[in-house]
């Protein structure tokens, strides 16, 4: 498969790599952070950009935004990678920042890849010149900044969390690469099996680097046909990714149905089938907060007064896929699914609700009795407000 790209080229840059967006045109997810008005956006726009630290999950765009921003930039782009420098490296590229300011009245973008495996006394040599505002810092992490960096280094830096991508976001940024003559895989005559870049995005758990890694792994093993069609099936995308499909289609029926099954074992008290119907959702990638959200609604739906403790174990589940994020919020999950499953089963409340719903619907509007209106003002009493009150 030598021939399908420049040898140059497949040695160097990878298909992630060369994917990259090059404009914010381009910039595929984090809409919180570079939709249109949005404080960064306009910051890029008018090369007017503070210190930055860049938070997220990996494949989600950080260091591709430096480079977009490297780009727009009028100062100096100094890189480095946390993994690999010094504080002696670190000290000589901020004398050099100075020393450009000095001479040339240029200022420097320095962009620290991995900023989290600076430790204190790293992070420390930082301080001064970022405190005057040259260089400006854009510091890149997969770790809670508040956590691995330094209270005074956070304090001078606007914090942007990135998001994980959409499973949609993902399908976006595959099918660029699948149209992209120039750098993607444009030029190749390439037949996807129905289903396989759904396969990848949602295997990728959000990250475009990885799928992207999966789909190109894809193509320069498979042979051509006889026609010169690369054919790509299920069994190469399994193969590629190294994960098993699971037969779940996050938009119809087995969205649907999984999610059903999933909900019917709680309330048949079994938790073994219960957990069966989560871990396939887990692996098949489905959005941990959608299981979350419904298992705090069976919480209080089906479990309710019977178990008042289950709305809480349900509620803590929900705080811990915000808080923790996978994988270690399935652990959390399984806790509550097994406790619901087990728990005492009353939908009363629920029931309850509706009936005094559908007497709202129907008609049945009571203006409140006398004795239950507002006393609390001067002149109720006059209005026979609250009398016989208990």
């Amino acid at each position: 498969m030598a021939n399908l790209f420049k040898k140059e080229d497949r040695l160097k840059f990878t298909l992630a790599h060369r994917m990259r967006p090059r404009v914010l045109e381009e910039f595929v997810g984090q809409q919180h952070l570079l939709s249109d008005g949005k404080i960064l956006k306009r910051a890029i726009d008018a090369d007017r950009i503070t210190s930055l630290i860049l938070y997220g999950p990996p494949g989600t765009g950080k260091t591709a935004l430096a480079s977009i921003i490297q780009k727009k930039t009028g100062s100096y782009f100094e890189k480095l990678n946390a993994v690999t420098s010094n504080i002696k490296e670190l000290r000589q590229v901020l004398k050099e920042s100075r020393a450009r300011l000095s001479q040339s009245g240029d200022r420097t973008l320095l962009f620290i890849d991995e900023i989290h495996r600076f430790n204190k006394s790293q992070q420390d040599v930082l301080l001064p010149d970022i405190e005057r505002g040259n260089p400006t810092l854009i510091g890149a992490t997969t770790h809670n900044p508040f956590f691995v960096l330094t209270a005074p280094l956070v304090s001078r830096s606007l914090v942007c969390e990135f998001k994980t991508l959409s499973q949609d976001e993902v399908l976006t940024i595959l099918n660029s690469a699948l149209e992209d003559k120039e750098r993607g895989l444009g030029n190749l005559n390439l037949q996807l099996d129905k289903g396989v870049l759904e396969f990848f995005a949602g295997v990728s758990d959000g990250d475009a680097r990885r799928a992207l890694n999966a789909l190109e792994l894809a193509v320069i093993t498979t042979e051509r046909s006889s026609g010169g069609v690369i054919k790509i099936g299920m069994a190469t995308a399994q193969d590629s990714i190294q994960k098993k499909i699971v037969l779940y289609d996050n938009a119809e029926d087995g969205h649907y149905d999984t999610i059903s099954a999933f909900i019917k074992s709680m309330r048949g008290s079994d938790p073994d089938a219960a957990l069966y119907w989560l871990a396939k959702m887990i692996y098949a990638g489905e959005d941990p907060r959608f299981i979350a959200r419904r298992v705090l609604i069976f919480a209080a739906e089906d479990v309710g007064n019977a178990d008042p403790q289950a709305l809480l174990i349900a509620q803590a589940a929900c705080f811990s896929v915000e808080y923790l994020g996978m994988p270690e919020a399935r652990i959390s999950l399984a806790q509550a699914v097994t406790y619901l499953s087990c728990a005492p089963k009353s939908n009363a409340s629920y029931q309850g609700l509706e009936n005094a719903l559908a007497d709202v619907k129907e008609g049945r509007l009571f203006e409140p009795p006398q004795h239950l209106k507002d006393a609390h003002y001067s002149g109720a009493e006059q209005l026979g407000r609250g009398k016989d009150y208990k």
